[in-house]
């Protein structure tokens, strides 16, 4: 829309309020402000015409195009911080699995990266991504090779019920220790 109204030479209207008639106007300031509440109306219906119809009733009572403009844009900019943050969760909440192919996992992350580089929000890069792709084959190799050999990595878990501090401590040191 922005454009549209750009190449109509009316994109200024989206931020200039109506000039002031003044105390005592004349017929050149009478016809300024004629011309710019003429180009105001037609900016504010391009826009309106642009709209879905069930907006179109919310957003006509608008008294010029500047107003309108400025709904919208905190209407949309809400709404495009709430998409921002749906990749960014995606993003936070990936998780590489065993039982999918890494190459397949890394074009997931690959699409997530530039779903955040297009929103703006990429700012620096800690390892570049041909460097991931290579680590994460590494990884997998790894994980195939080690399962192949029998050798799984299991974690150890300890439960200790019904004992006091000082016995939990002495606890934790031996399981250190073994």
């Amino acid at each position: 829309m922005l454009f549209y109204l750009t190449t109509l030479n009316l994109a200024r209207f989206l931020q200039e309020d109506a000039p002031d008639l003044g105390d005592n106007p004349d017929r050149q300031t009478v016809a300024v402000v004629d011309a710019w509440k003429h180009s105001d109306f037609l900016c504010k219906n391009y826009i309106l015409n642009g709209l879905d119809n069930a907006l179109y009733n919310i957003y006509s009572p608008m008294l010029n195009v500047k107003a309108l403009w400025e709904s919208l844009k905190k209407k949309y900019k809400i709404e495009d911080a709430g998409s921002k943050k749906f990749i960014v969760d995606k993003f936070l909440d990936f998780k590489m699995m065993d039982s999918k192919n890494v190459i397949n996992q890394v074009q997931e992350v690959q699409l997530l990266l530039h779903d955040i580089h297009a929103e703006g929000m990429h700012k620096r890069r800690e390892m570049k991504l041909e460097d991931l792709i290579v680590r994460l084959r590494i990884e997998e190799d790894n994980c195939q090779s080690e399962k192949k050999a029998g050798n799984y990595h299991q974690e150890a878990k300890a439960n200790v019920v019904g004992q006091d501090d000082h016995s939990i401590f002495t606890s934790l040191k031996q399981i250190r220790n073994e």
